[in-house]
């Protein structure tokens, strides 16, 4: 009997690709049915160019709020960096009604399907604006926000420590991106043991005066659709992240697609979108836009999963 070895006529470039297939080590995760992906080839050989290049060459990107938190923990909605300000410690009822107002107003906006980022961008302006206008009147104390972050149900995603300590060891920058209070970020982080040197925190940073009561938010406003700015301006700065062209970028909304653009001569960007609510209004336009979306997963499994071959070595075969 003759076996035929289809490759011996196979030109040198689908061998490699055979090859390739032969070789490359399986993501489980990637097949729960809670991950949507338009394109899942290219996904996966996204992930074995970044493999290839090593932990030395990868950066991750991510939004905070409703990213690395959660959206919602046994049926009631997670706090966000803002909602936590909402605490009878640091505002008054009043204020509180006025912050809700305002969210039932907004939020809606923010997550139209209907509406263009161009469409929304001024809106969420107006928004934030009126936030920060109604905080700073409160005369916020700063050494009252740990206990108000200790008291809420602000919850990170299941799976956080592996994720946080995964990059810390393989000696990853870890740059945050967020739309919300980069102080309650910060304290969030630390009270869960995760703020680890390489995380580095682009934010709105609330600004005290010498009795530590708040009088303003320092710089310019960042918002969900004018993060492309924040990136331009601030990521190249800073100099841990050059000489790694490799992204990992994780967000819950279309604006987060930008946090990579202050990324010089990038080669590899993989982008992974939770979509947490509105699923049927939402679904088309997340596959469309980011490489890999879960769809109401409240964890971190399939983005550790994804670190986990990335920053492996490509000499051992890896179980995912």
């Amino acid at each position: 009997m003759v076996y035929h070895i289809p490759w011996i006529y196979t030109p040198v470039r689908s061998v490699l690709a055979i090859w390739h297939q032969l070789t490359k080590a399986e993501i489980p995760e990637l097949a729960k049915c809670s991950v949507l992906m338009r394109d899942r080839s290219r996904v996966e050989d996204t992930i074995y160019a970044m493999q290839r290049a090593g932990a030395g060459r990868l950066q991750v990107i991510s939004d905070f709020d409703m990213t690395l938190t959660r959206f919602a923990h046994n049926g009631k909605r997670v706090p966000t960096t803002h909602n936590i300000l909402d605490h009878r410690l640091l505002i008054d009822e009043d204020c509180s009604k006025k912050i809700r107002e305002l969210l039932n107003t907004y939020y809606p906006i923010e997550i139209d399907a209907g509406r263009t980022a161009e469409d929304k961008l001024p809106l969420m302006v107006e928004w934030w604006t009126q936030v920060h206008e109604l905080l700073i009147q409160q005369r916020i104390r700063k050494d009252l926000l740990a206990q108000a972050v200790k008291e809420s149900s602000a919850m990170l995603r299941e799976g956080y420590k592996v994720f946080f300590d995964r990059l810390t060891e393989q000696q990853v920058p870890l740059l945050i991106f967020s739309a919300g209070v980069g102080d309650v970020l910060e304290e969030v982080i630390r009270q869960n043991n995760v703020f680890h040197p390489n995380v580095h925190i682009i934010s709105n940073y609330m600004d005290f005066d010498q009795t530590g009561v708040l009088r303003a938010f320092q710089g310019q406003l960042i918002h969900t659709f004018n993060k492309r700015e924040g990136a331009l301006s601030h990521a190249s700065g800073l100099r841990v992240l050059q000489g790694r062209p490799n992204v990992l970028l994780l967000g819950d909304s279309l604006g987060d697609l930008t946090m990579a653009d202050g990324v010089s001569e990038h080669q590899n960007i993989l982008t992974i979108g939770f979509l947490n609510d509105q699923m049927d209004e939402r679904k088309e336009s997340y596959v469309k836009s980011f490489d890999v979306v879960l769809v109401k997963d409240e964890t971190m499994e399939v983005p550790n999963a994804i670190l986990k071959y990335i920053t492996s070595s490509t000499d051992n075969k890896l179980d995912a």
